[in-house]
């Protein structure tokens, strides 16, 4: 999971989602009062969870290691192959408006020729 969250596109999705939650609590104050509400539901959810989780994610260790080492060969396979990962949200968005643009414009060219 960690290694998915270091990613340059998930990594600028999530804070472009981040940013875009946090400026809607701002403008929103109901909203807030919600979002306050859930996030403290998944925080006590969460620490209930880790509790009990604890003793069993330590007798799983070594098959959770094993895995997570698969996961990760897999991972640098998949980056390997799709560079798009490599990139942050906003340089993916340019580079396919560029691509757009440049196809309509040739489109433009031919129809006018």
């Amino acid at each position: 999971v960690k290694e998915v969250a270091t990613l340059s596109l998930v990594s600028s999705a999530c804070d472009v989602v981040s940013a875009a939650y946090a400026s809607s609590k701002e403008s929103h104050p109901y909203l807030r009062s919600v979002c306050d509400a859930a996030e403290k539901g998944v925080q006590s959810v969460t620490e209930a969870t880790a509790s009990c989780v604890q003793p069993v994610l330590a007798t799983l260790e070594p098959h959770v290691a094993a895995a997570s080492e698969y996961a990760s060969k897999g991972l640098d396979k998949l980056g390997e192959k799709l560079p798009l990962l490599q990139k942050p949200v906003e340089q993916i968005l340019s580079d396919t408006k560029e691509l757009v643009s440049s196809r309509v414009a040739e489109v433009k060219g031919a129809v006018s020729s």
